[in-house]
This record gives structure tokens, C-alpha cells and sequence, in this order.
């Protein structure tokens, strides 16, 4: 499976914003975008002019990254989107949204998308009852997630879910605390994509995948 290991904030800082990678991290001084909010490289301080092309570029570069995704895993979530019934653009959105790792880190159980998909990568998410290592599994309605058993004393899953507590639960979500498992009441409305801060023109993906 391809998988990125560079430094996560040059993915931010070349957005020109926070993607929330890092978890936690990125809501302190100590992020990247807060230090150096210009793209990475030798002429990231520079001024570009952009393009229609460039623009459509960013919008799709900023979700892929939100959820960090390969470009062949992303085309694949918008060939299944463009067979759905509605808008492609909402349809695709609500898909990444129902992957198993983006709900795990929504419901507190991982700070990141990275570490949520390590954990059910590692076998520590139970999935209707059984261990599931597949994250990019899409949940349906009433599917429940939970931590595995003997994961539940992980110390970076209590960590986690501490400092998740502030941010709330979607209502579409629920979760229990004392049983660290949570379920999908409802999909998600376009009012409640919470990725890359909720702040997305679908639009533009859409025509760029177009082309």
C-alpha cells in the first residue's frame, strides 16, 4: 500500500492551512502554518499568478491531504461517487467521510487520521463485532465501531479521546465512553462535512476530474 513519510506540515503549509494532521498539535504555537504560513521551498515565499487549473489543483490537493490519501485511492472514491445518484461533488465528500478511519478520529478514538488508520491497521478497532484492518472501508447506517478488548488501555487512545473531549460529537455520530464504542446513527449532511475544516468548493474537483 503507498503510503506518504514526509513531514506532514510542508502538506499543510503548501494548502496555505491547517489540515489538522498532527492533531492537537495543530491548535498550538507550535504548528507549521502558524510559523511559516507561505508553501515550503525555495520560492514558496514568492507571488503566483493562478490559474483556473491551479485553483481546481488546490481544492482537490487540500481534501486528499485532509484525509491522506494517494491520488490513485482518491480517483477511486470519486468514480464511486459519480455513480450515485445527487451531486458528485456532495456524494464524494459524504464517502470519505464514512471511511472507517475518518469516523474512528470523529468519534476521539485516534487525535489524527494517520493514527487512526495505524490503529485499525494494528487490528484495534472492531468493526459490527469483528477486528477489521481495512480503513478505507465505508460505514452504513447503524454500523458500530468500537476498541478492541484488549486495546482499550492503550495509553495513546486515552490520551486521545482527552483531547478530543473539547471539540464534541457530530450529531450524525454517537459514542459511549465507558465502552469506547461508538455508532453511525445517519449520514452526514453537506452542512456537517467537517473536512478540511468544512470549508470546501466540491465544485471545482468536480470539473477538475472533468477535464
Amino acid at each position: 500500500m503507498s503510503v506518504y513519510r514526509g513531514p506532514v506540515c510542508k502538506l499543510c503549509r503548501r494548502e496555505k492551512r491547517k489540515l489538522f494532521l498532527k492533531g492537537s498539535r495543530c491548535l498550538t504555537a507550535k504548528c507549521s502554518v502558524e510559523k511559516r504560513a507561505y508553501p515550503p521551498g525555495q520560492h514558496g515565499g514568492g507571488r503566483f499568478r493562478e490559474s483556473e487549473y491551479s485553483i481546481q489543483l488546490r481544492e482537490k490537493q487540500k481534501v486528499k491531504r485532509t484525509v491522506f490519501m494517494t491520488e490513485k485511492q482518491f480517483r477511486r472514491f470519486f468514480g464511486l461517487a459519480e455513480k450515485m445518484e445527487g451531486p458528485t461533488g456532495q456524494n464524494l465528500l459524504i464517502c470519505l467521510e464514512r471511511r472507517l478511519d475518518h469516523i474512528v478520529k470523529r468519534l476521539g478514538i485516534a487525535s489524527s487520521i494517520q493514527l487512526a488508520r495505524q490503529l485499525v491497521l494494528h487490528g484495534h478497532i472492531e468493526l459490527n463485532g469483528r477486528v477489521t484492518t481495512i480503513p478505507s472501508c465505508m460505514l452504513d447506517e447503524g454500523d458500530k465501531v468500537a476498541v478492541r478488548g484488549k486495546s482499550r488501555d492503550l495509553e495513546i487512545i486515552k490520551n486521545s479521546l482527552e483531547e478530543n473531549q473539547p471539540l464534541g460529537l457530530p450529531d450524525w455520530l454517537e459514542f459511549d465512553t465507558e465502552k469506547l464504542s461508538g455508532a453511525v446513527k445517519r449520514f452526514p449532511t453537506r452542512q456537517e462535512i467537517t473536512l478540511a475544516g468544512g470549508d470546501i468548493q466540491e465544485n471545482l474537483i468536480v470539473e477538475l476530474y472533468s477535464k
